[in-house]
């Protein structure tokens, strides 16, 4: 698939537009069979689900930002298209558009995500340089996030083999801002700096778990090299485990803090790694089938703590509009309305299946899509793991 130019702008459009991100995205396209067309529907869709006003992005909104992104060289990449990374179209919840800056080939090699913490041992940053540098050497690709610690530190060691920045943020809004000549440094030498975030976009503490889901759907496995209980790291081997991807931790002595989240990884089933060979024992074979699919549609939704993936991407500029019953006009679809009404009677803020509303609530999957499709869009439904779906609060 190539898109054309309006075309990519139109997709552009609509991941950019208020409650919608990648779940909805598919959902809309596959429904109106274009982003052209999805946008032309949001409004309609946004006021049958309970409200009133829906920022949609302006084709002049994302015309600027497509030239902000083309001034620094970054070109967007859709879902689908040959330079999209395989491994990451298989999750879930595939960002639709990446915006890529530096060399795509990178992207379509084997790739290891190496993370772990921003205030690491000496003897931890030794080791993730070493792992990195050996992976490298072994034709991997590694990836990370760009954040101080055991992320630079593997993303210097395969400066020359080949290393991905997956970003918090816009990629004119780096984060950290200390890391800016590794950034450069990683672009001259080959290497490819990833993000799904608008362009002008600074970091968020949410936006960090987003990240990760990427760094993990980009890789056939993960490194955890130091990570302390409750750490971003751990997010990130989380994400892998309901991705399908293999999870490697490092183990560390238990007087240190840095060391318990590996540990209990260890403990909790991930592949105790000690050197080059017990990563690539278990990738060789994986990277030889091709990537997996992700597990969500099969095992649980895995509980992240506070931290869990935000899939739908809130505008900083965006005031939240009132949420309130919008009684039907003449000439709207009458079943629709029914449908959704007679939905909400089988939501509450537990998740439940797709497949189950469909067979308690005795409507056509067609009905329960399109009510769920503008409850979602309204903003008064959260998607989960294993095709589930909850109902949140007005």
């Amino acid at each position: 698939m190539i898109l054309t130019d309006e075309q990519r702008l139109d997709w552009l459009r609509l991941i950019r537009s208020e409650n919608v991100g990648p779940r909805t995205f598919r959902a809309l396209i596959n429904q109106y069979g274009g982003a052209a067309a999805a946008l032309d529907a949001l409004p309609d869709l946004a006021r049958r689900g309970g409200r009133l006003l829906l920022k949609v992005c302006s084709r002049t909104e994302a015309e600027k930002e497509m030239a902000a992104a083309a001034r620094l060289g970054v070109r967007f990449i859709a879902m689908g298209e040959s330079d999209y990374p395989k491994t990451l179209q298989a999750i879930d919840t595939a960002p639709p558009l990446i915006a890529l800056r530096g060399n795509a080939a990178v992207l379509a090699k084997p790739s290891v995500a190496i993370v772990g913490s921003r205030n690491a041992s000496a003897s931890g940053l030794t080791f993730a340089e070493r792992l990195a540098r050996q992976l490298g050497e072994a034709g991997y690709v590694i990836v990370s996030g760009l954040a101080r610690g055991i992320d630079t530190r593997a993303h210097k060691a395969t400066l020359e083999t080949g290393t991905v920045a997956v970003l918090a943020g816009g990629h004119d809004r780096i984060y950290p801002a200390q890391n800016e000549p590794l950034l450069q440094a990683i672009l001259e030498q080959g290497g490819a700096v990833v993000s799904e975030m608008p362009m002008g976009w600074e970091p968020r503490g949410r936006d960090f778990p987003r990240r990760n889901r990427i760094v993990s759907g980009l890789s056939y496995g993960v490194v955890v090299v130091e990570a302390a209980r409750r750490s971003g790291s751990l997010i990130t081997a989380r994400f892998a485990l309901e991705q399908g991807r293999e999870v490697f931790a490092v183990p560390g002595s238990p007087l240190d803090p840095r060391a318990e989240g590996t540990n209990d990884l260890i403990r909790d089933g991930a592949t105790l790694c000690a050197g080059i060979e017990h990563v690539t024992s278990v990738l060789e074979p994986l990277v030889a089938s091709g990537p997996r699919l992700d597990r969500s549609a099969e095992e649980p939704h895995y509980t992240l703590g506070s931290e869990e993936l935000w899939d739908e991407l809130d505008l900083p500029d965006i005031a939240r509009a009132p949420v309130r019953p919008v009684m039907p006009e003449a000439g709207i679809d009458d079943e629709a309305e029914e449908g959704q009404a007679d939905l909400i009677t089988f939501l509450g803020p537990s998740p439940v299946a797709i497949d189950d509303l469909v067979r308690q609530s005795g409507l056509s999957i067609r009905s329960v899509q399109m009510a769920l499709l503008e409850l979602e869009i309204a903003g008064r439904l959260e998607r989960h793991g294993g095709n589930a779906v909850s109902l949140l609060g007005s």
